[in-house]
């Protein structure tokens, strides 16, 4: 029974990978879009804002459609979409008269296979059969780490062998993985993720359950301890040890992506053996010891160590929040999934937010911007505690 899962299983960590490369590989363009289409960088930031504004709305609106149409087409759905907004990439900043304008639609198809790839790959894991869904869940958000990394180098190696100006060629190329995992997702299982005769809980119903608030906060505080350090890692390198922007990227982003990774698999292969509150305490203690290490240690070396090892100390926090929602509600449902989803973008986009403010605010000072953003580790080590009562 679950040795035929493990292909579904495979899948969803696959589309976790789509998902990286519709987040990742496009930011790597901006300034080949910047000088090829003679698009302004006020209009190129505002890329990043639409897409994951996209993924929120679609997060959102989730709630009421995914039931009804069901998991397997929406599924397909999103990875089609998501092949689609790279293809179109390609073709209609040139076919359409404003060529931010064929960038932005196409940004917005490829943000909706996104953002229903949030709301779906979790709950069509944890519906799988097996021995131990903490496990499951964290391999499975490990993918994303692996996914973000493997766009960061394989795209730097193509454009230094083929150069950038083959950029479309590459775009082709990362549209052809979510075509496939399209079609494996036609003929995977997938499994209820309530009972036969069951429904999920409603929204009126999630919202009067106090442990669901205390989750929905956890999850704003998980995307917001991650991306605060992640966003500004790249800049921190460049500012304060001065290198260049590609080493800058490796010892920073990259960095902290790989120990990410290393720390969700971690718990992934081993999470049997550990209590998962103990496991996220423990993380949670560790990310506060390194915001604390990246803005007040003198020597930036060491700041910067401090940025890969905050990388290290948010893993669990995303997979876990998802895990413990679900054994605490489980009847929770696609609401739960998608709101829980939409809490952790809301805290990806405003932990950076934060950040920056406090540092344009101090004149510029970073350390202290990421100083200010040590209260969402620190929430969340609430969060944690306040949920076992």
């Amino acid at each position: 029974m679950k040795e035929q899962y493990n292909k579904t299983i495979t899948a969803c960590f696959v589309g976790y990978v789509v998902q990286a490369i519709v987040n990742n590989f496009v930011p790597l363009l901006f300034l080949t879009f910047q000088r090829s289409y003679e698009i302004p960088l006020s209009q190129i930031t505002l890329l990043v804002t639409f897409n994951f504004g996209i993924q929120l709305l679609v997060d959102l609106l989730s709630v009421g459609f995914v039931d009804r149409i069901g998991y397997r087409i929406c599924m397909v759905a999103a990875h089609i979409l998501s092949a689609a907004g790279l293809v179109l990439l390609t073709i209609l900043p040139e076919a359409l008269p404003s060529a931010f304008a064929g960038i932005l639609i196409s940004v917005m198809v490829y943000a909706v296979g996104g953002g229903l790839l949030e709301v779906l790959v979790s709950p069509v894991v944890e519906a799988c059969p097996s021995d131990n869904k903490e496990k499951a869940m964290s391999m499975l958000h490990s993918f994303y780490c692996w996914g973000h990394v493997g766009v960061v180098l394989l795209s730097t190696l193509f454009f230094h062998l083929a150069g950038i100006h083959h950029w479309k060629i590459l775009a082709w190329i990362w549209a052809i993985i979510p075509l496939c995992n399209a079609l494996a997702f036609m003929k995977v299982p997938i499994a209820a993720l309530m009972e036969e005769g069951e429904t999920g809980l409603k929204l009126k119903e999630l919202f009067r359950i106090k442990i669901f608030w205390i989750m929905l906060i956890m999850m704003v505080c998980a995307g917001a301890s991650e991306q605060a350090v992640s966003q500004w890692a790249s800049t921190f390198a460049e500012k304060e040890l001065g290198i260049a922007k590609t080493a800058g990227d490796l010892a920073g982003p990259m960095a902290f992506a790989v120990l990410m990774g290393a720390s969700r698999a971690f718990y992934g292969k081993y999470g049997d053996r550990i209590q998962l509150d103990k496991f996220m305490v423990g993380s949670s203690g560790l990310c506060i010891l390194s915001y604390l290490g990246i803005s007040l240690l003198p020597d930036p070396r060491l700041s910067l160590v401090f940025c890969a090892v905050c990388g290290l100390s948010v893993g669990i926090m995303w997979p876990g929040t998802f895990s413990k929602a679900s054994a605490a509600l489980p009847k929770g449902g696609t609401a739960m999934f998608a709101l829980l989803a939409l809490g952790g973008d809301l805290g990806c986009s405003g932990g950076p937010t934060l950040v920056g403010t406090v540092s344009s605010m101090l004149g510029e000072n970073l350390r202290m911007g990421i100083l200010a953003g040590i209260a969402f580790p620190a929430l969340l080590l609430l969060g944690i505690l306040a949920s076992r009562k």
